[in-house]
């Protein structure tokens, strides 16, 4: 592992808004159903952004929604360091950072205690489409989780995700809130889908179309 990475890993387990699930014991719990009363320190609705990569949008989202607490999930700790320090930088309390495999969610959160999910460009698993962050078996994962009436948003570059998800929402019956095949045409004044992460910038470069879905499970 290169040096700069093996020096972010070590950091962000001091970062006060950092959680790393190798850090846990049975005298240091996970925060299991006590999110608002332990860590935020409030009620407020508690939002997931899941594979957030650099964090570009828990903490584009929280800058927007002060009276919404955002937890920005992803394995890769290198990344993950990138928006835990700019949000410890500016002071946000209401944006957490956690390195975890999102597939054991179900260990972090009790059941009802999320209210919304974004999942921005995640890796579409072209080949793999139970890998796929919106396929029914993450679906069923998530949905215990979330409480009644609960957003899922999907921002997406690709194509094929964008259809699979469609698909998805097609075959479980479930209500598509809003579906849009191009962003910077159709909302490109949206304050929340104008949030830029590292990739889309990519992405954009490269001429390719911005799609999002928002559904309820």
């Amino acid at each position: 592992m290169p040096k700069i990475k093996e020096q972010r890993m070590e950091e962000i387990r001091s970062f006060d808004n950092t959680f790393d699930w190798y850090d846990y014991n049975s005298s240091n719990p996970f925060p299991k159903g006590n999110w608002n009363s332990e860590v935020f320190k409030n009620n407020n609705p508690i939002v997931l952004e899941l594979a957030c990569g650099k964090g570009e949008y828990s903490v584009g989202l929280g800058k927007l929604y002060p009276e919404k607490n955002f937890v920005g999930f992803d394995i890769k700790g290198n990344r993950l360091w990138v928006g835990a320090q700019n949000a410890l930088a500016q002071g946000m309390r209401n944006v957490r950072f956690f390195r975890a495999y999102i597939d054991h969610l179900n260990q972090f959160f009790a059941e009802k205690e999320v209210s919304e999910i974004w999942i921005i460009f995640p890796d579409p698993q072209l080949k793999k489409d139970r890998k796929k962050l919106t396929s029914p078996k993450f679906l069923n994962l998530y949905k215990p989780l979330l409480k009644a009436g609960a957003t899922i948003n999907l921002k997406t570059d690709s194509p094929e995700l964008y259809q699979f998800t469609k698909e998805v929402i097609e075959e479980e019956g479930l209500t598509v809130l809003r579906d849009v095949s191009d962003i910077y045409k159709e909302c490109s004044n949206d304050p929340e889908l104008s949030i830029k992460t590292y990739y889309e910038q990519i992405h954009l470069k490269k001429g390719k179309k911005i799609k999002f879905l928002s559904f309820t499970l």
